[in-house]
Formats: structure tokens, sequence, C-alpha cells
């Protein structure tokens, strides 16, 4: 008796179960809500400096006007942009997504 033909039939059978479980799997992750941030630039400053801090008070960041802006979802350097606006509110347009060595790389810092 041929029994490749009921082997491929439970071959398929299992790898479409599992293909099954892992968009189940993915459906359920896919409603994960996660903080999602723009970073215009950064600074550091003493705390003397942060006490006298006031309405009017001018921050420098590190970035210049003309630098992207980093998209930042779970802590972690996910992609670059330009800031727009839309519909008088902001946003971004991504220019650049991060490498995964620099995704790799964001997870240390």
């Amino acid at each position: 008796m041929d029994t490749s033909l009921s082997n491929d039939a439970a071959e398929s059978a299992i790898k479409t179960a599992g293909e099954e479980d892992v968009k189940g799997n993915l459906a359920v992750l896919l409603d994960v809500q996660l903080p999602v941030s723009i970073r215009f630039g950064e600074t550091e400053m003493v705390l003397e400096e942060i006490v006298k801090l006031g309405v009017g008070s001018v921050i420098e960041l590190n970035s210049g006007m003309d630098q992207p802006v980093e998209l930042v979802v779970n802590n972690r350097i996910l992609a670059r942009g330009e800031v727009v606006t839309v519909d008088g509110f902001y946003g971004i347009r991504i220019t650049e997504i991060t490498s995964a060595g620099e995704r790799f790389k964001s997870l240390n810092s």
C-alpha cells in the first residue's frame, strides 16, 4: 500500500494547523499597545539649571532643525523621519527604518 499520499496530506494538515496557531498568536500580539514617542533631541542639565526652569525658558537640544527626528517605540529607535502637520496636529513622515543591528544596539542604551 502506498502511504506517501496520506503522509503528504498529514504533513500538510500539521503545517496548516501550525500556521493557524502562529497566525492566532500573532493576532493576539497585534492588539498589544506600546508607547510611541518622537524624539527631537536631548541634552544634559545639572539639577540647579532644572530647578531654575520656568515659563519661557529655552532648552537647547543636541540636534539641529535639519536633522531627522526619531520614532521611538517601547524605548527603542524604530525609524527616523521629518516633522509634518496633519489637520493641525504634529506628525512624522518616515524617511528611514532603522536596521536590525541598530535596533539591537538600542536595547543596550
